[in-house]
């Protein structure tokens, strides 16, 4: 019996140090990778249209939606998705870094985007940290960790910086 819960113990701390890192390397500003040597460490000079597909999902692919009556735009799993009045559309810069990270947390790409009642033509991707964040209309966007199940808007107008959006790029 012992074994078996030094065993999990050991799983559990190696679970936790694996996610540590991720959010580590996700929030770390000196880190960015920006597109031209002009740009400020903390922001990205072009954005880039993002890959679209009509296949399932494959890998790493994201989803982007219209939710219902409110056309609240989500994730694909209903997350609300948000944009930061701090943060530039055009071009594309993100501004949230440091601890902002750690409770808005920037939508990553790797491979395709599929839409449902967004414009494909209104999305794009901006560097940081060496990835791709998701844009909308120019809008870096992110999640809220304050949004615990699909449909919640709880970081709708925090600090007043905070907005969902709709299918536009338009503040919610």
């Amino acid at each position: 019996m012992i074994p078996h819960r030094i065993v999990l113990a050991s799983v559990a701390g190696l679970a936790s140090a694996f996610l540590l890192a991720a959010c580590d390397s996700s929030t770390d500003a000196s880190a960015t990778a920006p597109v031209s040597s002009a740009a400020p460490a903390t922001s990205a000079a072009t954005a880039t249209p993002a890959p679209a597909t009509t296949a399932p999902a494959a890998g790493n692919a994201v989803t982007i939606t219209v939710r219902g009556a409110d056309g609240v735009v989500t994730d694909g799993n209903g997350m609300t998705l948000y944009r930061y009045a701090k943060d530039e559309p055009n071009p594309s810069k993100w501004t949230c870094s440091g601890a902002c990270v750690k409770t808005w947390l920037p939508v990553i790409v790797q491979d395709s985007v599929r839409t449902q009642g967004v414009q494909q033509s209104l999305l794009g991707t901006v560097h940081r940290d060496g990835q791709k964040q998701l844009t909308l209309a120019g809008w870096p966007l992110y999640r809220y960790v304050g949004d615990t199940a699909a449909g919640q808007t709880n970081g709708q107008g925090k600090d007043g910086q905070w907005h969902t959006l709709t299918a536009s790029g338009a503040a919610g």
